[in-house]
């Protein structure tokens, strides 16, 4: 048959309608609206972020850089107990609220800071580490959120979109950033992203609130350390759970330290200025989009993706490492990101379909202070293999972090399979 044939096209038409099957529900589409805003001004911070500490505040530390993310996502490992029983007892549309109007007040101080010329380098330690305490609370709620909106059998796909709207916005922002940190230095986009944070705050005021999927309301869940402690118990008798989880803290705390990767390759393998950074994070949101589609178009998340795709960030991260100039580079980064977020995204879905919804805000507590906790964790050593040896030598511990969770994989794998056998 031929592809452009009437009924080649009506499969065409039907698998886009499957790809974006969550923006046919009001409160999904208003949601996609004000987060792909905010996260277009979300990704001009960090950029400008990066940016500030790197040439500004340091001379190209990159170092430095990793505390910055260190405080910025490390928050979520300390306040893991308390993150996760709040975030099955609250009204999740109004926590968010008050996250989202938190984060504007910090993106808004931190500018106002920088365009006064009074910003110190402790400075924008401090404001990472408040941002960091704030998402803390954000990231779960927001991730729960999502079942709310669509209801668990569109979980999947809403869960792909959410990350397919980031990512583009990751294709936006760190462009526009290069652009506007070149003509109006960084301070101005700290601001746009304060400003930015209406969008959401806005789509949640619209959302039809009789329409929420209500899974919040779960019933109290007991003090902090004892809900918690529940929590890990249920992971801890979820076999699948605990390898995908497994997986995330060994790509997530080497792998996924992408500012560091990119910052550095820009600035001391290839000699480049704000454009070029913006314009190798734009190149990896590409991939990075490419990926959230892929994910968007399943079913059901499996352990052989997760498996996959890690083994893909391997290859992409040692590829990477090794391209002689900055085109291929930028090639690269647009598998690396593909493979990145396959990976994540497959992590996320499965996850969730695999909890109880009154358990799903504990236990998502958890996955984010592995997702943004663990990231920090490996950040100063990351930042301290490309001071001392090279960016090159950091990708290749990004490579090493997918290759050995590919292993505990199959080591699982291997180990169902005997077991399976040895019940017959």
């Amino acid at each position: 048959m031929s592809p452009f044939s009437p009924a080649s096209g009506i499969g065409v038409k039907a698998r886009l309608k499957r790809t974006f099957r969550s923006l046919d529900r009001h409160n999904y589409r208003v949601w996609a609206a004000g987060s792909l805003v905010s996260n277009i001004g979300t990704w001009m911070q960090r950029i400008a972020q990066d940016w500030l500490v790197l040439t500004q505040l340091t001379h190209n530390s990159g170092t430095a850089v990793g505390v910055v993310m260190a405080l910025q996502f490390g928050p979520p490992i300390v306040l893991m107990p308390l993150v996760g029983a709040v975030a099955d007892r609250v009204d999740r549309r109004k926590m968010l609220l008050a996250t989202q109007s938190a984060m504007a007040a910090t993106a808004l101080g931190l500018g106002l800071l920088v365009l006064t010329g009074l910003v110190t380098l402790w400075q924008v330690y401090v404001f990472a580490g408040l941002m960091g305490c704030i998402s803390s609370f954000d990231a779960p709620v927001r991730q729960t959120f999502v079942a709310e909106l669509v209801g668990d059998d569109d979980l999947p796909n809403a869960i792909a979109l959410n990350s397919t709207l980031f990512n583009s916005a990751q294709l936006i922002g760190p462009a526009v950033a290069g652009v506007l940190i070149a003509a109006l230095g960084t301070g101005w986009l700290f601001i746009i992203n304060g400003l930015s944070f209406v969008a959401v705050l806005t789509s949640l005021l619209k959302m039809r609130v009789g329409e929420l999927r209500n899974l919040s309301k779960t019933g109290k869940t007991g003090k902090p350390g004892v809900a918690m402690a529940d929590g890990l118990r249920y992971v801890r008798h979820k076999p699948d759970l605990v390898i995908a989880l497994a997986m995330l803290f060994l790509v997530g705390t080497y792998g996924l330290n992408f500012p560091i990767f990119i910052s550095t390759m820009s600035v001391t393998t290839f000699h480049g200025g704000p454009h070029l950074y913006g314009a190798l994070s734009s190149a990896m949101a590409v991939g990075s989009v490419l990926g959230a589609l892929l994910a968007a178009g399943r079913e059901q998340p499996r352990l052989t993706i997760l498996a996959a795709s890690a083994f893909g960030f391997g290859v992409m991260c040692t590829l990477a490492a090794v391209m002689p100039n900055v085109w291929l580079f930028g090639l690269a980064l647009v598998g690396l990101g593909t493979m990145a977020q396959t990976f994540t995204t497959s992590t996320n879905s499965l996850v969730q379909l695999r909890t109880e919804p009154s358990m799903r805000g504990r236990v998502m507590a958890i996955y984010m202070a592995i997702f943004l906790g663990c990231t920090p964790l490996g950040a100063p050593l990351v930042g301290w293999v490309a001071d001392g040896f090279s960016p090159r030598w950091a990708l290749g511990v990004g490579a090493a972090s997918g290759f050995v969770a590919t292993i505990v994989a199959f080591a699982y794998h291997r180990h169902r399979i005997g077991k399976i056998r040895t019940q017959r």
